[in-house]
């Protein structure tokens, strides 16, 4: 096969690659970052690039004009080589840190009574050796097992060949005084023997931390929580933005981009592997630990991250009948699962329930607690996949629905994270129809950040910009209001006013994104409560895990139809319950059961079973609701106005 010579602008040297190469595939192996939102299926037109030089064959021009590839341009992830190429590539979208960063983070309450001796799996052993003699010829290991009944009362332990090669050395280093440190239980092998994870020479004061860290991998974000095992402390919150958002923004992008071939997998796993050990890297500076010190993982995340994260096909989830390729992954060594910490450490996955009800899921119902109240309780995570819990102590049912990027900024073309530069709330004026609006930082705006987009549509509909179509009303009196490139749209900011120099507009495409989220969210807690015959007025509590969730204005997601219309204080915000789950199980042996409990005992509803689900979908497709009966309050204020 013929070899072609790609030379990019941005790269030191060029690259050959054989006939039919796709451009993205060139750009990787010349070190060129690409970024692909959707995974590669040429459906946000984001890996923009522009042919200088050469001939290539575009497999897609969807979000090309006629014009564009006129002028050379050419999506990079639908687009082959055929030819020697010279290709600029534009300045990447870069994804900027929250501003709300971690070192400011909320303080996390041990929970009361903590006692490691009794909750903890983790043990640390000073243990003091007899030397070997002439009169006494026993071998190591089985001098350190001795020491270990006699110390401990550990009858039976195992290790791995390469601490065992390190056990002579390690002894007699440290004068036949060591410090092991076991992991005594395991929830898939109660009856094993412990687990040797380290042996250091000497006595490891009593005051020296035992490390082990919660993650949470959020398909937008990963948390990570650094935490003293003796005393329950929480010492260090760090979370960045998940690397694996440059191969795909949703779950189904990122299973796409990662079924093309191994080398997709093992990049993709590799992306995020990435973030999970920067972030443990900052956590242990912060506290002047190492990561080797770290003995112990708990880790949190919807089904698709937890494949994703240990390399595991995910493809089935995607494909009918939706099946993961497992739900509860047995207790791992960190070599094993690629996490930067203690090479022997124990990685425990949080149990899921199905594909897209994952251990993000079951960690937010313990750590919400609503699996130990007597109250019908909603518990929900506002997001990509929109999955929601429906029970109380006696009965737990659940299902999730595709919900879409939408409220997290993409598919909305001045949407954006909520970094410093979003707007994150709005207030039209219902005379004038002109907007106020406050910036994440205080800086000049760039776009609209999930927050914003909730409180402006619900501002836009309740002034009469809008009407429960989501149909922007052209005849009004204001220059805010016009036609665009994509229909019609409402001026948010002035070019003058914004970082970017264009006007930041919300349009009728926008709009209609941001129903069918909402309608997704809505129909699915909706067809969950009418699967067990509760009535929505019925539920005493509703619980909102997930970061966005802090974010949320109840009075404006109730208005848009995204919430149900209730009284406000029902609704309870809990920031991320899945990293807080990830924690209470690191901790406690008993929460860890509880996590598994709660997988067991709930009931997972598939909603694309029947046409209930699209149904409650398309009733849900207005503001805020077809049947206007079911949002009293949005009533009486669109009477008022």
């Amino acid at each position: 096969m013929a070899e072609h010579t790609v030379q990019f602008d941005v790269a030191p040297a060029p690259v050959k690659v054989p006939t039919g190469t796709l451009l993205v595939e060139a750009a990787r192996q010349a070190g060129v970052e690409i970024t692909q939102p959707c995974g590669g299926q040429g459906r946000c037109g984001r890996c923009l690039v522009r042919i200088v030089e050469g001939t290539a064959r575009r497999r897609s021009t969807l979000r090309l004009s006629a014009e564009d590839v006129k002028a050379g341009y050419a999506l990079a992830c639908q687009t082959v080589v055929e030819g020697d190429l010279v290709v600029s590539v534009p300045p990447q979208e870069k994804i900027e840190r929250r501003l709300t960063t971690d070192r400011t983070a909320a303080a996390i309450s041990v929970p009361a009574g903590y006692d490691p001796a009794v909750a903890q799996t983790i043990q640390r052993v000073r243990l003091t050796l007899t030397p070997p003699s002439m009169e006494d010829q026993t071998d190591d290991w089985s001098r350190l097992k001795a020491a270990l009944r006699r110390e401990a009362g550990i009858e039976e332990i195992r290790a791995s060949l390469a601490t065992i090669r390190q056990i002579g050395t390690t002894l007699r280093e440290g004068g036949w005084q060591v410090t092991a440190t076991l992991d005594t239980r395991s929830w898939d092998c109660p009856d094993c023997p412990a687990y040797l994870i380290d042996l250091r020479p000497g006595h490891i004061p009593d005051d020296t931390p035992l490390w082990g860290v919660a993650i949470d991998i959020g398909t937008t974000t990963v948390t990570v929580w650094l935490v003293d095992l003796l005393s329950g402390e929480v010492r260090a919150q760090v979370a960045e933005y998940n690397g694996q958002i440059a191969r795909g923004e949703d779950v189904i992008s990122r299973i796409i981009y990662a079924s093309k071939s191994e080398e997709s997998m093992a990049e993709i796993r590799e992306l995020v592997l990435g973030t999970i050990n920067e972030l443990i890297e900052t956590a242990c500076k912060r506290t002047k630990s190492t990561p080797a010190d770290i003995v112990k993982a708990t880790v949190a995340g919807n089904s698709t991250m937890i494949h994703l994260l240990l390399g595991i096909p995910a493809e089935s989830i995607r494909l009918t009948p939706f099946v993961t390729a497992i739900n509860h992954v047995p207790t791992l060594r960190a070599w094993e699962a690629g996490i930067g910490i203690h090479p022997e450490a124990t990685v425990d996955c949080l149990p899921g329930v199905a594909s897209y009800v994952g251990a993000d899921i079951t960690a937010g119902v313990l750590s919400s607690g609503m699996d130990d109240t007597d109250k019908v309780t909603l518990f929900m995570d506002i997001g990509t996949n929109g999955e929601t819990v429906l029970g109380s102590h006696e009965w737990l049912v659940t299902c999730a629905c595709s919900a879409g990027p939408a409220f997290e900024g993409a598919g909305v073309m001045h949407g954006m994270r909520a970094t410093r530069g979003a707007i994150e709330e709005v207030w039209v004026n219902g005379e004038t129809f002109e907007p106020t609006y406050r910036v994440i930082g205080g800086v000049k705006p760039r776009g609209l950040c999930g927050s914003g987009l909730i409180s402006l549509l619900a501002e836009l509909f309740l002034t009469g910009v809008v009407d429960k179509g989501g149909h922007i009303k052209l005849g009004l009196d204001t220059p805010r209001v016009r036609e665009g490139e994509h229909g019609p749209e409402y001026v948010v900011a002035w070019a003058e006013e914004t970082q970017t120099g264009q006007d930041i507009v919300i349009s009728y495409v926008d709009i209609d994104n941001l129903l069918r989220a909402k309608a997704a969210i809505y129909a699915g807690f909706t067809v969950l409560a009418d699967s067990v015959g509760i009535p929505l007025e019925s539920v005493e509590q509703v619980l909102i895990g997930g970061s966005f969730g802090k974010y949320i204005n109840v009075e404006k997601a109730i208005q848009i139809g995204l919430l149900p219309d209730m009284p406000w204080e029902r609704f309870h915000f809990l920031g991320n319950t899945s990293v807080r789950g990830a924690y209470l199980a690191l901790l406690d042996a008993r929460s860890r059961a509880r996590v598994r409990d709660i997988a067991s005992r709930m009931t997972y509803i598939e909603l694309s079973a029947d046409n209930t689900f699209y149904e409650a979908f398309m009733s849900a497709l207005f503001l805020p609701h077809t049947d206007i009966s079911r949002f009293p309050t949005v009533g009486a204020a669109i009477l008022k106005r």
